[in-house]
This record gives C-alpha cells, sequence and structure tokens, in this order.
C-alpha cells in the first residue's frame, strides 16, 4: 500500500463508475418520502470558487444523507445563461477572431455565434462538479436557456403581468454608457477617487436677496456637467439662512431656466453652504426629493453619456412633460459628459460664478464589467413590484415561519424588506430570454406568450403591425 494518499489514482475512476450506474438518480420509490435541492445555478462562462466548493459539499452532505435513509432523492443540477458576461465574452472574441460587431451579424447570427460558444467553452463548471464528487444526476442537467426552461420563465412572466406584479416604466437606473445597458447595484463597484467639489454662485430671480444681503445662493457640486439639468435648489426647512427664500427662485445659468428653491430634510445644514442642487434624472438621493417635490426631470444625457440637443423632460410619475419645450445650448450639444464638465467650469468662470474650487474625496460608481463609470440614467425598463412579497416574507419571520440563527440577523433581513425597491428586470441585450411584449405603432403595449396570443387575446387585427420588444430579462430573474 502507498504510504500517502493520491487522490489521481481513485478518484476520477471511481465518480466515473458511480455516473455511469447511475447511483445518483431519482430511484422513483417515494414509500420513504421525496426529497430535492436544486443547486444554485453558477454563471456558464466562469468556473466554481472556493464559496461554491463551500456550499456544494453542504448539499451533498444533505442529499446523501437523505438518499442513504431510502427517500427518492435528487440533487439538480445546471448553469445560468450569464446574459452580460457571456455577451461581452463572445463579442470580444468576434472582433478579435473576424473584426466584427454584433450588430454587423445582426440578432439572430449573434445568438448563433453564443450557442457555438457554449457548445466549446461552457463545460469548465461540470468538469469540477465531477471532479469534487458531486452527487447530481447528471441526466438532468439543465441550462436556463433550454426550451423547456425558456418556456417557463416566460410563463412566469405572463402570470406576473396578468397579476399586475410586473409593469412597465421609467425610472432611474444604473447605466452602463460602453455596455448600453441597465445594470444593478451589485455590479456598480464604487472607486474610492481624490476628485474636486466646485461651488457654483446660482443667482436669485425678481429681486430676491439672501439674509446678508447676496443675490446668490453658492452650491457646491461633484459633478458640474449635471447642472444643465438641474430642477431645483435644495436647503433645509429649518436652516434660518434661507427660510425667506423658500418658494422663490433661481434663475439658472448657462441655461437660464427658473427652478425653485424647496425646503427638504435631505439636506444637511453643517456640510458646504447648506444649498444643494437637485437633479432628479441624474442623481439617486435627488430623485427622491424630486418624487417628493413634484420636480419634472431634466434628462440631459444620451445613451452614450453625451449632451443632448433637447433635454428630455419626464414628470414625476414617469410620462412624459410635454408642456416643457428645452433646447440645450449649441456649445455643449454631442460633448462627452466629462468634457462637457470641463467647459461648464470654464463658462461658470468667465462669467464670474465659479466661486472656488476644492480638493474633495468621493466615492465613483463603475461598472464592474465594463470598467466605465456609471450613469444614473431614466429608461424605460421592466419592474417586478415587490412590496406585497416582502410583506408575505416579512410576516414568515414575525409568525416564526422562519428562524434565523444567530436570531439577531433578523433585524438586517427586517431592514432590507422594510426598505426594499422594486426590481429591474430588463437589460438592454441579446443573449437571454428575449420579453414576452409587443408593442403596436402607437406604442401601446401587450403581453402575452407569443405574438398568435397576443393577436387573438386583444382582438387585433391581422394588418396590425407589432413588434417584440427588444430587451431581454435579466438573468437572475430567469435564474
Amino acid at each position: 500500500m502507498e504510504k500517502t494518499y493520491n487522490p489521481k489514482s481513485i478518484e476520477q475512476a471511481l465518480y466515473q463508475n458511480w455516473e455511469e450506474q447511475g447511483y445518483f438518480k431519482p430511484h422513483g420509490d417515494e414509500s420513504q418520502g421525496n426529497y430535492c435541492i436544486m443547486i444554485p445555478p453558477p454563471n456558464v462562462t466562469g468556473s466554481l470558487h472556493m464559496g461554491h466548493a463551500f456550499q456544494d459539499t453542504i448539499m451533498d452532505t444533505l442529499t446523501r444523507y437523505q438518499r442513504m435513509k431510502g427517500k427518492n432523492t435528487l440533487w439538480q443540477v445546471g448553469t445560468d445563461h450569464a446574459g452580460i458576461a457571456t455577451q461581452m465574452l463572445v463579442e470580444r472574441k468576434l472582433e478579435a477572431e473576424e473584426g466584427k460587431t454584433r450588430h454587423d451579424l445582426g440578432r439572430d447570427a449573434f445568438i448563433d455565434k453564443v450557442w457555438d460558444w457554449k457548445a466549446q467553452s461552457g463545460g469548465t463548471i461540470t468538469k469540477q462538479l465531477r471532479r469534487m464528487g458531486a452527487s447530481v444526476d447528471w441526466d438532468r442537467e439543465r441550462f436556463t436557456m433550454d426550451e423547456g426552461l425558456s418556456k417557463a420563465v416566460q410563463e412566469v412572466f405572463v402570470r406576473l403581468y396578468d397579476d399586475e406584479l410586473i409593469y412597465r416604466g421609467k425610472r432611474l437606473v444604473n447605466w452602463d454608457p460602453k455596455l448600453h445597458t441597465a445594470i444593478s447595484d451589485l455590479e456598480v463597484e464604487n472607486k474610492e477617487k481624490q476628485g474636486h467639489m466646485w461651488h457654483f454662485r446660482y443667482p436669485l430671480a425678481q429681486g430676491a436677496l439672501t439674509a446678508d444681503g447676496k443675490d446668490y445662493l453658492e452650491v457646491a457640486t461633484t459633478r458640474p456637467e449635471t447642472m444643465l439639468g438641474d430642477s431645483a435648489v435644495a436647503v433645509h426647512p429649518d436652516d434660518e439662512r434661507y427660510q425667506s427664500l423658500i418658494g422663490k427662485f433661481i434663475l439658472l445659468p448657462i441655461v437660464n431656466r427658473l427652478i425653485p428653491i424647496v425646503a427638504d430634510d435631505y439636506v444637511d445644514m453643517e456640510f458646504g453652504t447648506g444649498c444643494v442642487k437637485i437633479t432628479p434624472a441624474h442623481d439617486f438621493n435627488d430623485y427622491e426629493v424630486g418624487k417628493r417635490h413634484a420636480l419634472p426631470m431634466y434628462n440631459i444625457f444620451t445613451l452614450d453619456a453625451s449632451v443632448r440637443a433637447m433635454v428630455e423632460v419626464i414628470n414625476t410619475d414617469g410620462t412624459p412633460n410635454k408642456d416643457i419645450d428645452m433646447p440645450l445650448p449649441e456649445r455643449y450639444v454631442g460633448l462627452d459628459r466629462f468634457k462637457a464638465r470641463d467647459a461648464i467650469v470654464a463658462e461658470f468662470d468667465s462669467l464670474g460664478l465659479l466661486e472656488k474650487v476644492a480638493p474633495h474625496g468621493l466615492k465613483v460608481p463603475y461598472g464592474d464589467r465594463s470598467g466605465v463609470v456609471i450613469e444614473p440614467l431614466l429608461t424605460d425598463q421592466w419592474y417586478v413590484a415587490v412590496e406585497s412579497m416582502a410583506k408575505t416574507a416579512i410576516e414568515a419571520v414575525e409568525t416564526g415561519e422562519i428562524k434565523f440563527v444567530p436570531q439577531q440577523y433578523e433585524n438586517m433581513y427586517f431592514s432590507w424588506m422594510r426598505d426594499i425597491n422594486d426590481w429591474c428586470i430588463s437589460r438592454q441585450l441579446w443573449w437571454g430570454h428575449r420579453i414576452p411584449a409587443w408593442y403596436d405603432e402607437n406604442g401601446k403595449v401587450y403581453v402575452g406568450r407569443n405574438e398568435a396570443e397576443v393577436r387573438a387575446k386583444h382582438k387585433l387585427a391581422d394588418s396590425a403591425v407589432l413588434r417584440q420588444d427588444d430587451d431581454v430579462l435579466d438573468t437572475w430573474f430567469s435564474s
């Protein structure tokens, strides 16, 4: 006998025999009960890490224990399609090998390329699971883009929509200007950067003066370029310096737009001058302030994060505002946001409205895959309304149906559940489950399992022109 254990001489051959003999299949005898665990589907583009090894070991132990007790047991294996990661990988491969973009190929041909890549290179994870000795039933292996699972995802979307738990709306999202898609908070990497705080003078309108006789308010910002989209200046309601100005107006420089001075508890009286510019279309905190005060939202950027020719004006409820016609100065149109920043600072300086510039440390959000600065942007997306679901989940813990160990983690859970936002589930990609929604020529939306069902359900004429939504579902929704 060898003195040291040599796994290579034993483990792989042993596992291959287990798999060939079908030891991990459900035996079908339900007399001792059933037991099933779904493996959380890992990303098909990647490989397993120590976290996977830890959780899979626990699941394998539980499954093997129940199997030995005689239960009809299944540990279900599968991978997810990893929408953004896979599309980026195949796009890079396409550019390197053929010098083409996905747009050169078109949607269908590009999707074929992704399937080719998956067939050739998508097996790393399954090899690792076999090497770890995982007692999964490989005959039941699934992939989220399989026909059966694709139909299941589509079915869930349609049912949730019919139950008014899925809706489409224009709201603020993390927008990646390079990938041209919304991304989740978990895909944003906040990096500590040394930046600047620019202090601007905003002239008061209609002869108003501050308590100390000034004809302007001083506001500070780390993002001067967004001032083109300011909707208001906010002060704290208890700040005696500005109480007489609440309800009065600023004449916003460069664009010469009248914007109100509003009172809001969001403002920190002790920070800076106690005056905060509010840009609801380009800042998540400002977005909430804007909703509280029913401020119009001025979207000043294109999907590339360059300055628009015409401001897109959106009401608080997400509907287009058709009463305000707002061109932007021609000298800024088409400028990248950071070039616009430099130009705006220079113009404030030339107008005598640049009070000072100070070094300032800040956190800058980057896309974890694209590596570019994320822009909060108003876009049309699909959402899951989660408040009613969260209520049920909270009650399950409050009644003791679900228990946390240690118990103090309940507090973190309740904090999450009670401060939860609706879930953005659409992505502007080609690889993934395409959203089962169709639009007529007037933009009215119809949701159904296929176009034929939509036409029959809504009694649409054969001559009615419909187009399917181009977006796909977030991989995590699909999974």
